[in-house]
Parts: structure tokens; C-alpha cells; sequence
């Protein structure tokens, strides 16, 4: 009887042995099937905090064709313009941290209104920066058909009008906004500010007559300088662009200490997987090297980037401090 039980036992615990190696095996294969798709498995939304048609916009959706055809998936650009980049940065914290949703964060989103805002509804610590997209200096404009045909002519106006002349930006916190009460602050003058909400609004207001100048993004105004619709009266870069010969800068035109460069970049969220980080980058990085992405930047006055991760992070730290500067100095608030 012993002998029968303990037969019986090994019989069952041979079944079980068996079972448990068959499962062993077909674990891996299981395993395998299910692992996580690489990423992208679906498209990719790129949030834009500005119109349509804008600075932003324009650049970011050649870009998106190009990120797209890479990925092998949909790159969607998503315009949410408003109170100077907050409302479309907003939309991206509010979307699941899987590098699905990114944003183009931008000098005044992610630099200055860091400073501008004493009750803002984001952190630095809340984004990862991913690459830059494109930087650009402002250009000083009015008007076509305004008399004004200088700086000098300019400042001259707004020292006989104090207070009645105005000029627009893309919105409060934005570098049209800050530029424009940089040279404010260097002229001594007196000078209403009206913000839209986006460059292209702002821009069409300037045609129409709306207002009386405006330090655009030099993207946005160029194909209009070119028709002959608006007049550069000047550069805040350091040095005049080759396809400007004519216009001189700032401080060419007598206002020193007046060099601002505008930029784009790709922004996750803070708790992207650093995978997804990395093929973003290297994908972005490939993308601002593309001969014709390079030269449409070059084009509409801007230059390429596509810098390292980790450079582009230091970058955006050292534009946080250096407008942190100015506002505090010039003791702006935009709550």
C-alpha cells in the first residue's frame, strides 16, 4: 500500500512538474506577445500657443510633415493661443505624460513669464526641454504707408504724442510685448500697448492701421516687408541680416544695449519617458538638419536648431535668468 500511494504521488507530482515546464516555455513567448508597442504606435499631437498662420504655427507644421514622415505616424498641430502661451501650455500638463502630446514653448511661455507672473499655474520643473525648433530676431515695424520712416522719426512721434500712439504684440508677456517696453524704457516714452492673442492678429493690425508699430517676430513680418506692406525701421540683432542689407539695427539706429532673439523649442512633459525623450530628440535633431527645413528657416529669417537634449535645457535655464533680469529691473507684473 505504501508502495501504491507513493507511486500514485509520483505520478501527480510528475504531471505537475511537466505542467509547470510547459508553462516555463510558453511564458517568454506570452511575455513577447504582450510586451508595450515601441513607441509611436498612434499619432503624435503638437500643441501650438499662438494662431494660426503665426510665428509659431508656421515653422512647427513644416516641421510636424517632417517629424511625421519620420515617426511613421500623424504629427497633429493643435493652435491654442491666448494669455501669452498659457492657455496652450496648460493643455499639455493636462494630457497624459506618454510623449504623445509635446508643445512649442517659446521665450515668453518658458522664459519670461516665469518672472512676469507672480501666480503662474506652471513650474520649470514641469516640462522636459527637448530640442529648439528655430530662433529669430524681432524687426521694428510700421505701416507702409505711416510717415514714419526712421527710428529717430519714431521716437520723435512718441515724444510729441505722449501716451496716444500704440503699439501691439502677440501678447502680454510675449518678447513683441517685452521688446516693445525694453525700447519704452530706452526712449523715455509714453506709448499704449494693445496685446491679441497671436502674432498673425497683431500683424493684420499693423496692416489695417490699427496701431501705430510693433516689434514682430522677424518670421512673421518678413513676407510682409518684402510685399512692400510693412517698413523695417530695425533689427534687435547684433548684426544686420544678409537679407535685410538695408535695415539697420537698435543700435544703428541710436538705441544701445538692444539685442533680443526670439526662439522655438519642443517641450514634453516632465515624466516622459526618457526613451521616448531620446527618440524625440534624435528624430527633431534629424529633422532641423533636413536641407529643406533649413532653408525655409533661412528664408523666412530664422536659423535651424536642433541642438543636444541637454544643451537646449541649459539654454532655456540661462533665457530664464537673463529675462528674469530685465523684468525684476524693470519692475514689470503681469497678474
Amino acid at each position: 500500500m505504501r508502495i501504491q500511494l507513493f507511486g500514485r504521488f509520483s505520478a501527480v507530482a510528475l504531471r505537475a512538474a511537466t505542467l509547470t515546464l510547459y508553462a516555463a516555455a510558453i511564458l517568454p513567448a506570452a511575455g513577447t506577445a504582450l510586451a508595450k508597442p515601441a513607441w509611436p504606435e498612434r499619432p503624435v499631437t503638437i500643441i501650438v500657443p499662438g494662431a494660426p498662420g503665426g510665428t509659431a504655427d508656421i515653422p512647427t507644421r513644416l516641421v510636424a510633415q517632417k517629424l511625421s514622415a519620420m515617426l511613421g505616424q500623424p504629427v497633429i498641430v493643435d493652435n491654442r493661443p491666448g494669455s501669452g502661451g498659457i492657455i496652450g501650455t496648460q493643455a499639455l500638463l493636462r494630457a497624459p505624460e506618454d510623449g504623445y502630446t509635446l508643445l512649442v514653448g517659446n521665450t515668453g511661455s518658458h522664459a519670461i513669464n516665469y518672472s512676469a507672473y507672480k501666480h503662474l499655474s506652471y513650474r520649470p520643473q514641469d516640462f522636459v526641454p527637448i530640442t529648439d525648433m528655430i530662433s529669430f530676431p524681432n524687426v521694428l515695424v510700421v505701416n507702409a504707408q505711416s510717415p514714419i520712416k526712421t527710428v529717430a522719426d519714431l521716437r520723435a512721434e512718441l515724444k510729441k504724442q505722449p501716451g496716444q500712439l500704440s503699439y501691439g504684440s502677440a501678447g502680454i508677456g510675449q518678447t513683441t510685448h517685452l521688446t516693445a517696453e525694453l525700447f519704452r524704457m530706452r526712449t523715455a516714452t509714453e506709448v499704449i500697448h494693445v496685446p491679441y492673442r497671436g502674432s498673425t492678429p497683431a500683424t493684420t493690425a499693423l496692416l489695417s492701421g490699427e496701431i501705430t508699430f510693433m516689434f514682430d517676430n522677424l518670421t512673421q513680418a518678413l513676407p510682409h516687408v518684402r510685399a512692400g506692406k510693412l517698413r523695417a525701421l530695425a533689427l534687435t540683432s547684433a548684426e544686420r541680416l544678409p537679407g535685410l542689407p538695408d535695415v539697420p539695427t537698435m543700435a544703428q539706429a541710436g538705441v544701445n544695449d538692444f539685442v533680443v532673439m526670439g526662439w522655438l523649442g519642443i517641450f514634453a512633459a516632465a515624466r516622459t519617458p526618457p526613451a521616448v525623450v531620446a527618440k524625440l530628440q534624435a528624430s527633431l535633431a534629424n529633422v532641423m538638419r533636413d536641407p529643406e527645413v533649413a532653408a525655409r528657416f533661412k528664408e523666412m529669417g530664422g536659423l535651424a536648431g536642433g541642438q543636444p537634449q541637454a544643451s537646449f535645457a541649459m539654454f532655456v535655464a540661462s533665457e530664464q535668468r537673463r529675462w528674469g533680469e530685465t523684468i525684476r529691473a524693470s519692475n514689470l507684473n503681469l497678474d
